[in-house]
C-alpha cells in the first residue's frame, strides 16, 4: 500500500512541477485519467500560457490569420482572454509568420496545407491512442501514468522521429508521381494537376448488417482487417490506397495492368478470408485532378457509382478499361446491359474474371462469417423439420382408431 501511495505522490509531483493546479489533479485521480493527464503535459510541457492578443505580439502574426489557420488545422475558436496556446504553438505561428513574408507561400496555400496536415494528424492521433490503450489494458492507470512521466520527452521524440520518416519517404514518392505528372502533361503546364490514373473503390458486401452484431472489438476487427488487406494487395503492386471511407477503400495506380491484378486479388482475398465477406469493385481508367493527395473528375465519380450496382465478388470495369485490356490472354469478360449512374446517364460496362476462374457469383462464399449463418440456419431448419415430423405423428397417433 506504501508503494502505491508514493507512486501516486510522485505522479502528482510530476503534474504540478509542470504547471496542472491541485484541482486539476485531483480531479483526474478521482476520474482515473491520471495517465491522460500525463500525456497532455509530456505532450505541452510549457503549458497554455497564451491569449490570442499574446500571440499577436510574440510573431507579428495577426490574430485573424492565426485563428484562420487555427481552424484550418482542426481546433475550435479560443476566447479572446482565454490562455490557450502555448510555447509550441508560438514557434510553430512565427514559422508561418516567416514563411508568408519570404513569399514561398501566400496564405491561402498555407491555410489549405494546415487543413491537409490537421485532417491526418488528427487520425494519426487516435490511431496512437487506441495503439497505448490496447497495450496497457491490463495496466491500471496509476501505473501507466508512472510509466509515461519516466518515460518523459523520450518517448514524444520517439514518435516524432516515426513521423517525420514516414513524411520524408511519401513526400519522396509523391516528389517522383509528380514527376511522371509533368512527364504526362503536354502543356507544361505544372498547374494543371491533370494525370491519367486508373481509380477503384472497394466495397465491402453487408458491412452495415454485420457492424449491428458485432462487439466493440469484434468490429475493430474486422475494420483493421479490411484494411490490412486493401493495403498489403494495393502497395504490393505498386499502388496506393487513398482512403478508407469506413467499409470503403479508394485505391489509383498509373499502371492499368496492375489495376486490373490488384482488383482481381482484392476480389479474391475477400472472398477466402475467414473474417470478412465478399468485396465488389468498380474500376475506370482515365484523367483525374490530383490535389493535396486526392483525385478528383468524372473517372472518379464513375468509378464510385459502378461499385454500388456490381454483385459481391465481382469486379466492374468501364468501356476504356476493357478496351485497353481486352488482348490480355489472363483476362475474360462479360458484357452488361447499360446501366443508369447517378448524375453520369447510361453507361456500358464489363465483368471482368481472370482466366480459369470464372466462378459464378452465386457460387463464390460470401465470407466464413456468412457460411456460417448458412450452416446454422440449415441447421435451425432441420431442428425444426424434425420437430414438425414428430408433432404430426404424436396427431396421427392420437386421431388414428382404436
Amino acid at each position: 500500500m506504501g508503494d502505491r501511495a508514493d507512486e501516486l505522490a510522485e505522479v502528482k509531483q510530476y503534474l504540478r512541477a509542470r504547471g496542472a493546479s491541485d484541482e486539476t489533479v485531483e480531479r483526474a485521480a478521482a476520474q482515473g485519467v491520471l495517465g491522460l493527464l500525463v500525456t497532455e503535459y509530456v505532450l505541452d510541457p510549457s503549458g497554455r500560457r497564451y491569449t490570442r492578443s499574446d500571440m499577436e505580439e510574440l510573431t507579428g502574426v495577426g490574430v485573424d490569420t492565426l485563428l484562420r489557420f487555427w481552424r484550418a488545422l482542426g481546433f475550435p475558436d479560443v476566447e479572446p482572454t482565454e490562455k490557450a496556446f502555448t510555447d509550441l504553438d508560438v514557434e510553430a505561428i512565427t514559422i508561418l509568420g516567416q514563411l508568408l513574408d519570404t513569399g514561398l507561400t501566400d496564405l491561402d496555400s498555407a491555410v489549405q496545407m494546415a487543413r491537409v496536415m490537421g485532417s491526418c494528424m488528427t487520425r494519426i492521433a487516435e490511431a496512437e491512442l487506441s495503439m497505448a490503450r490496447d497495450a496497457v489494458e491490463h495496466v491500471d492507470d496509476l501505473t501507466q501514468a508512472r510509466q509515461l512521466t519516466a518515460a518523459d520527452e523520450s518517448l514524444v521524440q520517439s514518435f516524432a522521429r516515426l513521423l517525420e520518416y514516414a513524411w520524408r519517404r511519401h513526400l519522396a514518392a509523391a516528389t517522383r508521381r509528380r514527376m511522371a505528372l509533368r512527364s504526362q502533361d503536354r502543356s507544361g503546364s505544372p498547374a494543371s494537376g491533370s494525370l491519367e490514373m486508373a481509380v477503384g473503390f472497394a466495397d465491402m458486401v453487408g458491412f452495415t448488417a454485420l457492424s449491428q452484431q458485432l462487439s466493440r472489438e469484434e468490429l475493430a476487427r474486422v475494420v483493421t482487417r479490411f484494411e490490412d488487406v486493401a493495403h498489403g494487395i494495393v502497395t504490393a503492386l505498386g499502388g496506393r490506397v487513398v482512403k478508407m471511407i469506413g467499409d470503403e477503400a479508394m485505391f489509383v495506380v498509373e499502371d492499368i495492368e496492375a489495376a486490373a491484378r490488384m482488383s482481381l486479388d482484392l476480389a479474391e482475398a475477400y472472398a477466402d478470408d475467414e473474417l470478412l465477406s465478399d468485396v465488389r469493385i468498380g474500376l475506370c481508367v482515365g484523367p483525374v485532378l490530383a490535389m493535396d493527395g486526392d483525385y478528383y473528375g468524372p473517372v472518379v465519380n464513375m468509378a464510385s457509382r459502378m461499385v454500388n450496382i456490381a454483385n459481391p465478388g465481382s469486379v466492374l470495369v468501364s468501356d476504356e478499361v476493357h478496351a485497353r485490356l481486352k488482348d490480355s490472354e489472363e483476362l475474360v469478360w462479360r458484357s452488361l446491359k447499360p446501366r443508369y449512374l447517378k448524375d453520369i446517364g447510361r453507361v456500358h460496362m464489363w465483368a471482368m474474371m481472370r482466366l480459369g476462374r470464372e466462378t459464378s457469383v452465386a457460387q463464390r462464399r460470401l465470407g466464413e462469417r456468412w457460411q456460417r449463418i448458412s450452416t446454422n440456419l440449415t441447421k435451425d431448419l432441420g431442428e425444426l423439420r424434425e420437430r414438425g415430423e414428430r408433432l404430426l405423428s404424436t396427431t396421427d397417433e392420437h386421431l388414428s382408431p382404436s
